[in-house]
C-alpha cells in the first residue's frame, strides 16, 4: 500500500516529494447530493486534495449518541473523495472553530462548569476519548496505507490561540495513534511564534493559518520547525459574514497572487474555503468581543466555488496559478444558470406556541423561579437557563403571572442569550436584543400572562466564551421585584413541520389562534406558515427572503437555516436534491412580520459589500 511520511523538507509519498494542493469544504455543510459535485469543482480547479472538518457536536447531539447518517456520513464522503481521485484531510477538533455553533463543541459538554474546556481535565479528556474513537474508528480504515485516500490528521485547531497545555496535546497525540491513526499528524496556527510554541508539541508537524504576506509568514513557520514541508493549511481566501454587517468579499487577483507566493516558495496550501456552502438548520456560531455577532446561514466565504457550488472569477484565477506549478484537468466547469422563479401564497398554520405544545409540555418550576435542575438553585427570580433545561439549541418559551399595577412597569433581565421576544396576554411588547446590549422594556402595565420567546442565536464558537450558556441570564425583576412562577417550553424545532402537516390534517380549529389563511394579509409572528411551490424539475432555488422578519425555513422538511431583515444576506439557499418535481413544500417560522407571499429568484443575493 502507498506511505505517505514526512521528510526532511517534502511530503513523501512512497518516498517522492510530493505538493499537497488541497482545498476546505465541510461535508456537514454540504447536501450529501452535491459532495460529488463539490469534489469534482475543486479537482477541476487543479486541486488534488480535499480537507475537512468534523463537527463533534453535530455527529453528538446528546452524550449517548454518535450519528453517521444523511449529510455526516464522513466515511461515504471520504469515497466520493477517493473516487474523484484526490486525497483526503481530516481535522476532528474536538475544537474545530469554523464559524460553527459552539466551535465544534457538544453544547451538553460544556454545560457542566466542571469540565475543563481545551485542556487535560479529566471529564473533558474523558468524553473527548470516547468522541475521538468513534470518529477515528471510522478513519482510520480509510487512510492511505490501507487503501484509503487520508494522509493527514490534524491535531485540536489553532490551539495557540487559545492556551499552552502541552500535556493535552500530546494526550490527544495518544489517543489518536492508539485508535490506529498512522498518517502524520499536525497542527496549525497562525504564524506568530508564541502561538506556534504555544499551539504545538514535537509529535505534532506545524502548519500555518493566513491570507496575506505568504513569504513573511512562511519564514516565521520556518524558523519554528527548521525541517519538514511548509504548509499554509488554511490559506485564507475570503471571510464569513455576520447578522447586521455587510458580506465580505476579497480581490481575486490580490488572492491569487498570494496563492502564486506560497506556491513559488515550495509551500503546500490547502484554501480555506475552496467552497463554504451553508450552516443549514440552526448550527451557525457567533463571535463576541464585547459585542455578541451571529454569523449568516450562508458560509458562501467569496470562495472560488460559491455557496450553490458555482465557479466565481477567483475560481479562474486560481487555476491559472495553479497550473504553473501543476497540471489542472482540461475539463472546466459548466456555466452558472439563473434558477427557476417561481412564487406562491404564505399562508399561516398555526401559532409557534401552539405548536410547541404538540411537542412537549411547560415544565413548571419554583415558585421564586429559582433553578432547580442543572446548576442547582441560584435564588429568587433567576428562570432555568437553556442549559439547565438540556435544551442546546433554539428557542425557550418563559411564562409566568405578573400581578402588579394597572400603570406602566419596567420589566429588567440581568442579560439576554440571545433574542428575548416579550409578550403580554399574548400581544407583543418589544424585542431584548443582546447586542444591542438590551436589558430592559417598558410594559404597558404590571398585570397578565407575561411570555418571553428567547432564541439561541447561535453560540460562540471563538475565544474565551466558548461554552456560555443560553436564555435568561441572571434575575428578571418587575420594577426592581424579582419575578417568579416561572414555567419554561422547550421548542423542538425539527418537530415543527410534522405539527404544520398535524393541523393542517385536522382543520382550522387544531390552529391554537393562527390568523386566517385566506386574504393575503402580512403574517404576524410567532407563526408556522406554509406555502407550495412548483417546479418542473429538481433544480437549486434561492429563496427570497426580503419582506420577512426573522425565523427559519425548511424545504420538504430539510432545514434551510435562519433569515432575517437586518441582512446582509436576502436569500436561503435550497439545494436541488431536497426539491423535487411538482409540489414542493415550504414552510416558514415567522417572529414578527412578514409579507404573506414565497418567492424564488434567478441569482442569490447575499448583500451589500463594503464597496
Amino acid at each position: 500500500m502507498t506511505t505517505f511520511t514526512i521528510g526532511e523538507h517534502d511530503f513523501l509519498e512512497d518516498g517522492r516529494p510530493v505538493r499537497l494542493l488541497s482545498g476546505a469544504l465541510h461535508f456537514t455543510r454540504i447536501h450529501p447530493g452535491h459532495w460529488r459535485d463539490r469534489v469534482r469543482t475543486a479537482r477541476l480547479m487543479g486541486l488534488d486534495t480535499i480537507e475537512t472538518y468534523v463537527m463533534w457536536n453535530e455527529h453528538a447531539p446528546t452524550p449517548d449518541r454518535f450519528d453517521t447518517d444523511g449529510r455526516l456520513d464522513l466515511v461515504a464522503f471520504l469515497r466520493v473523495v477517493q473516487d474523484e481521485g484526490m486525497r483526503a484531510i481530516v481535522r476532528p477538533g474536538p475544537y474545530v472553530c469554523a464559524e460553527f455553533d459552539n466551535g465544534g463543541l457538544p453544547a451538553w459538554l460544556t454545560a457542566d462548569p466542571q469540565v475543563g474546556l481545551r485542556r487535560r481535565e479529566p471529564r473533558f479528556m474523558a468524553a473527548v476519548e470516547r468522541y475521538l474513537r468513534q470518529v477515528y474508528a471510522l478513519v482510520a480504515p480509510l487512510q492511505v496505507d490501507r487503501g484509503g485516500p487520508v494522509v493527514l490528521v490534524q491535531v485540536e485547531n489553532e490551539y495557540g490561540a487559545y492556551g499552552d497545555d502541552h500535556d493535552y496535546l500530546r494526550e490527544l497525540v495518544r489517543i489518536t495513534r492508539d485508535a490506529g491513526i498512522t498518517v502524520p499528524l499536525t497542527s496549525i496556527d497562525q504564524p506568530e511564534p508564541e502561538m506556534l510554541r504555544a499551539g504545538s508539541v514535537p509529535e505534532l508537524h506545524s502548519t500555518g493559518s493566513f491570507g496575506s504576506r505568504a513569504v513573511e509568514r512562511l519564514a516565521t513557520l520556518r524558523a519554528a520547525q527548521p525541517t519538514g514541508p511548509l504548509m499554509c493549511a488554511e490559506f485564507w481566501c475570503g471571510w464569513f459574514d455576520h447578522w447586521g454587517a455587510h458580506h465580505h468579499t476579497t480581490d481575486a487577483a490580490a488572492s491569487a497572487a498570494e496563492l502564486d507566493a506560497l506556491l513559488a516558495a515550495g509551500a503546500s496550501v490547502n484554501v480555506y474555503m475552496v467552497h463554504g456552502g451553508t450552516s443549514f438548520g440552526l448550527t451557525s456560531g457567533a463571535n463576541d468581543k464585547g459585542v455578541y455577532q451571529p454569523t449568516l446561514t450562508s458560509y458562501d466565504y467569496d470562495a472560488p466555488i460559491d455557496e450553490a457550488g458555482r465557479p466565481t472569477e477567483k475560481f479562474w484565477r486560481f487555476r491559472e496559478v495553479i497550473a504553473r506549478y501543476a497540471p489542472v484537468p482540461d475539463e472546466v466547469p459548466e456555466p452558472a444558470k439563473p434558477a427557476p422563479e417561481t412564487s406562491a401564497p404564505l399562508r399561516p398554520v398555526v401559532g409557534l406556541l401552539a405548536a410547541a405544545e404538540r411537542l412537549a409540555p411547560w415544565r413548571v418550576h419554583d415558585e421564586d423561579g429559582g433553578r432547580t435542575t442543572g446548576t442547582g438553585h441560584r435564588g429568587a427570580g433567576v428562570p432555568p437557563t437553556h442549559d439547565d433545561l438540556g435544551h442546546w439549541r433554539g428557542f425557550v418559551a418563559y411564562r409566568t403571572t405578573l400581578t402588579g399595577g394597572d400603570g406602566p412597569a419596567v420589566l429588567r433581565v440581568a442579560e439576554v442569550r440571545d433574542r428575548a421576544q416579550v409578550l403580554l396576554d399574548g400581544a407583543p411588547v418589544g424585542v431584548l436584543h443582546r447586542d444591542h446590549h438590551d436589558t430592559a422594556l417598558v410594559l404597558p402595565r404590571g398585570h397578565g400572562e407575561l411570555t418571553v420567546l428567547v432564541e439561541d442565536q447561535g453560540r460562540v464558537n471563538y475565544g474565551p466564551r466558548l461554552g456560555e450558556p443560553k436564555g435568561l441570564v441572571g434575575p428578571v425583576r418587575l420594577d426592581g421585584a424579582p419575578v417568579g412562577g416561572w414555567s419554561t417550553l422547550a421548542v423542538d424545532h425539527d418537530g415543527l413541520v410534522g405539527v404544520v402537516h398535524g393541523v393542517l390534517r385536522e382543520g382550522p380549529a387544531a390552529a391554537g389562534g393562527a390568523p386566517a389563511a385566506a386574504d393575503g394579509r402580512p403574517l404576524a409572528g410567532p407563526v408556522l406558515a406554509r406555502a407550495e411551490l412548483v417546479l418542473d424539475e429538481p433544480a437549486d432555488l434561492f429563496l427570497d427572503t426580503r419582506g420577512w422578519g426573522k425565523g427559519l425555513a425548511w424545504v420538504n422538511g430539510f432545514a434551510l437555516g435562519r433569515y432575517w431583515s437586518r441582512g446582509p444576506q436576502r436569500t436561503l439557499y435550497v439545494p436541488g436534491p431536497a426539491t423535487r418535481a411538482g409540489v414542493n413544500e415550504l414552510v416558514v417560522l415567522e417572529l414578527g412580520a412578514a409579507d404573506a407571499v414565497a418567492r424564488t429568484l434567478a441569482w442569490p443575493d447575499l448583500g451589500h459589500t463594503e464597496q
